[in-house]
């Protein structure tokens, strides 16, 4: 499993600029139009109030082809990010999009109505992490973790978002917006990658064939 793991590694950092990750020397860029990121980083936040107490709302995602799973979100570590995250989910933005990319070993990415990578949401707020002057957010990019995939040129966020497979998604801490994490149902994430693959416009072979479909996504107690 480990040297499998590390092939697909390989080809990630072979094909693909925005994603130079798991190298202890470098870190990697997960644009939302797949073009390189650079970081802006800035020395105020207006951001930084003690959020705490903050309540951990959680979200259930069902598949189109069945199974489900669960996120909790973290607004002590990204407020302004879970909360655009829990207006779309209410307004329903999420149902019937999909997960565009799928890399084993390393992530599903979702969240684009367009399904190519480089659509969004309507609205953009500024990314919540270290590299963009916003130093509250601690949130490791561990197995389970969801992050936002950010913009390449003002370093903010939209609807697109991915769910961390290894521990080893860690080198992108303080360079994305982690805010959640899959408490149920991870196993329905990880079968994503049973589908077969095409490649997609940046030379990754990590675009499903057959469309993974977010029936809807709700806000659940």
């Amino acid at each position: 499993m480990l040297n499998k793991t590390k092939k697909v590694l390989a080809l990630v950092l072979s094909f693909v600029l925005i994603l130079s990750v798991f190298c202890a020397c470098s870190k990697g860029e997960l644009t939302e139009d797949g073009t390189k990121a650079t970081s802006g980083k800035t020395e105020n936040n207006d951001n930084t109030k003690e959020t705490s107490s903050m309540e951990h709302s959680k979200v259930k995602f069902t598949m189109a082809n069945g199974g489900e799973f669960i996120v909790e979100l973290y607004p002590e570590y990204a407020p302004k990010t879970v909360e655009n995250f829990l207006m779309l989910v209410k307004e329903g933005f999420y149902d019937g999009l999909t997960f565009h990319r799928v890399v084993e070993g390393f992530m599903a990415q979702g969240g684009d109505p367009t399904g190519t990578g480089s659509g969004g949401s309507k609205n953009t707020i500024k990314g919540e992490f270290a590299a963009n002057g916003f130093n509250q957010n601690t949130l490791s990019h561990t197995r389970g973790v969801i992050s936002m995939a950010r913009s390449a040129q003002n370093d903010s966020a939209s609807s697109q978002f991915f769910i961390c497979y290894t521990d080893g998604c860690a080198a992108l801490d303080g360079e994305y917006a982690a805010f959640g994490k899959v408490i149920e149902g991870m196993e329905v994430v990880d079968a994503f990658c049973d589908n077969e693959m095409t490649y997609n416009s940046m030379g990754e072979k990590a675009s499903p064939v057959e469309p993974i479909i977010i029936k809807n996504a709700v806000v659940v107690e």
